[in-house]
């Protein structure tokens, strides 16, 4: 009854408009108020879930992402996709997916895909004609698959919490990012077909090769991060310098398109969504740290056992839950939440916490193309000018291919496990 008027009171604040952190905070607050809890255990939680070096890497990350945007990289990236895949049907759309896999190797954010690739790409589109459905569904399906290819801001997040290698979750979500990307260019060629979308002509091999000439130090931001993290050379933590190093070092020398001025800018926007984040982050610990105390965790996994023993079944169980879970709450703060509930029956079942890392990070991306909270959607009514509702409608229809992707790799976990098993980091 008290865990029951806990989540209530939790899910009516959200309900009322109350930001996920405060709402999860306030909830906290009185319920140990209520039960006459020592209140300096809130300021001593709200810092503990910061404090953890792997989570070094979330501030880099974001500012790699900005500088991205700035120091011309992403228009760099769009223009060698526009020579690649631009001769198929649906020309731009499958750009539009390409840039954000690419993307994807850099940031490790689908937010500053949707704000950063997304303007650029929307403005492309709409100039030949694409209709606005197509452009956000396909703008918003693709930005899901930044979080998914390395690095990945969400699983900086689930491998602190779960005690798990960062560097295996990297590597573990190559493959499922790629089959991704494949399946929304399925859809893309399948309505541009319908609705009879250009095409360019192909790229001559001379204009492939300026394209990737003008693009290549761009492009090899993700092969070094990668190739960085496999051979030991730096952790997953200092891949994160090493990005911004490395982005820094183009945008100002290489590219000359930096400045001390648009530096200051970027930084003072990477402290702000960078404070959002380790804020919700601290909520969301204290607040996991009372779903602990009280045994849900336990209580859950006696339920779920009762119900059936065999992982599929359960592993089928829990991904539904964490999508419904996504529909209202921001990825990184139910990761913190909701690891610790799960952990001790994946152990029991014998499911793999480095796969499931990867199957949660994608539920949740799902999530975040999902209303009523789904963050990408507020982002993207900014980014094309449009309605909340249009841009909804607009993006339910892509969610079949990410959902597709997520069935797939949950029954048949070598889609996840293969690559880091083989460089021996699937432990």
């Amino acid at each position: 009854m008290e865990m029951a008027f806990f989540f209530g009171l939790w899910f009516v604040l959200m309900i009322i408009d109350i930001p996920i952190a405060f709402s999860m905070l306030i909830a906290s607050t009185v319920f140990l108020v209520q039960h006459q809890e020592v209140l300096l255990s809130i300021p001593q939680r709200l810092m503990a879930g910061p404090n953890n070096y792997p989570i070094l890497a979330i501030p880099f990350f974001v500012l790699a992402g900005l500088l991205m945007n700035l120091a011309g990289i992403t228009d760099r990236i769009f223009r060698f996709c526009i020579a690649v895949v631009g001769h198929f049907t649906g020309s731009l759309g499958h750009v539009n997916v390409l840039a954000s896999m690419i993307f994807a190797g850099m940031s490790g954010s689908g937010a500053a895909d949707v704000a950063g690739l997304g303007t650029i790409e929307l403005a492309a589109m709409r100039k030949e004609g694409y209709e606005d459905d197509f452009n956000v569904g396909v703008t918003l399906s693709s930005a899901t698959i930044g979080p998914i290819i390395p690095p990945s801001i969400p699983m900086v997040v689930y491998g602190s919490v779960a005690g798990v290698s960062v560097g295996a979750l990297f590597v573990g979500g190559v493959i499922p990012g790629v089959m991704m990307g494949l399946a929304i260019m399925v859809m893309v060629y399948v309505i541009a077909k319908r609705r009879n979308y250009p095409r360019h002509l192909r790229a001559t091999f001379r204009e492939l090769f300026l394209a990737t000439r003008q693009a290549f130090l761009a492009l090899m931001t993700p092969v070094i991060v990668l190739v960085g993290i496999v051979s030991g050379i730096f952790t997953p933590t200092e891949a994160a310098i090493v990005t911004v190093a490395y982005v820094l070092l183009l945008g100002i020398f290489v590219y000359r398109e930096l400045n001390l001025s648009l530096l200051r800018s970027v930084l003072l926007e990477s402290i702000e969504t960078t404070s959002v984040v380790l804020f919700i982050m601290s909520a969301a610990t204290l607040f996991a740290w009372i779903i602990t105390r009280q045994q849900v965790p336990t209580l859950i996994m006696g339920h779920l056992l009762s119900f059936s023993r065999d992982p599929l079944i359960l592993l089928l169980l829990i991904v539904v839950f964490l999508l419904i879970v996504g529909c209202f709450m921001d990825g990184n703060a139910a990761l913190i939440i909701l690891v610790p509930v799960f952990m001790p029956l994946l152990k029991v079942v014998g499911i793999n916490p480095v796969f499931f890392g990867v199957v949660a990070v994608l539920s949740f991306q799902i999530g975040a193309i999902t209303p009523p909270v789904g963050s990408y959607l507020y982002i993207m009514t900014r980014v094309a000018n449009m309605s909340f509702e249009a841009v909804v409608k607009a993006a339910t229809p892509w969610l079949i291919p990410l959902l597709i992707v997520l069935l797939a790799i949950t029954v048949y976990p070598p889609l996840v496990m293969w690559l880091p098993t083989l460089l021996g980091l699937g432990k």
